[in-house]
């Protein structure tokens, strides 16, 4: 399976574990145009242009501590129907559970990085399932119609699920989009939290190359037996618009 996309190359792994893992290269996304706003300053003298940068508000994943238990949930999938359980994932060593959703510009920044990072671990047994519980009384774009056509759109390979009275996301203690929630389980035991943090460095507004390196690193541990051997470092992103 390729997993490039157009742009210049990085590697998911630091060079110390890439021999050791069979995860391809990722391509990176060249990073995301910073669009000109008007200033509320004096003008600009004349014959001179002035642009500012729009600085986009960000929210930091909190609050949630490894050995966490996932939370039940029974969520529709906007593009089949179909309604999804945390039983459904019953027969997976590991599962990822990442909150979305359709506008974000930091979502936006990662979606098809997410989805082939997602593909890739999803043939190695990850079970993974992506939620959006924004409001779609203020984000109408939000709407269950969007999300099947994104789901379509991004040829996403786990099911979108739509939390419409946002109880699921308040029970994970979700915040921000992205969110990303990595359990394990040894057994049948329950699911437990191992990993609750950033997809990598990079952000819309900077001009780092988008990896997934922590993301990846995080979930080859979770499937080896392995404890991480790193800091984990919250996602960054839109708040989670709840309902007025």
């Amino acid at each position: 399976m390729s997993l490039a996309v157009a742009g210049a190359r990085a590697s998911f792994l630091p060079s110390s574990l890439a021999a050791s893992s069979s995860l391809p290269r990722l391509l990176a996304l060249p990073p995301s145009h910073r669009r000109p706003h008007s200033s509320l300053a004096s003008p600009p003298a004349a014959g001179s242009r002035r642009r500012l940068r729009v600085r986009m508000a960000r929210t930091e994943s909190t609050g949630v501590s490894v050995g966490f238990r996932a939370p039940e949930f029974e969520l529709p999938e906007p593009l089949t129907g179909k309604l999804w359980t945390l039983d459904d994932f019953e027969g997976n060593p590991a599962l990822l559970v990442m909150f979305i959703c359709n506008h974000c510009p930091f979502v936006k920044h990662l979606k098809k990085d997410i989805a082939k990072l997602t593909s890739f671990y999803m043939e190695k047994g990850l079970g993974a399932v992506a939620i959006s519980s924004n409001s779609i009384r203020t984000h109408p774009q939000d709407g269950p119609e969007r999300m099947a056509e994104e789901a379509k759109l991004f040829k996403y390979p786990f099911p979108y699920l739509y939390d419409e009275s946002q109880e699921v996301a308040k029970a994970f203690g979700a915040v921000c989009t992205p969110e990303f929630y990595l359990f394990k389980k040894d057994g049948r035991r329950p699911f437990e939290l191992f990993y609750h943090g950033q997809f990598d460095d990079s952000r819309p507004s900077n001009n780092v190359p988008v990896t997934g390196r922590d993301l990846s690193r995080a979930i080859d541990c979770a499937l080896s037996g392995q404890e991480l051997p790193f800091v984990q470092k919250p996602s960054v992103g839109c708040n989670i618009k709840w309902h007025p």
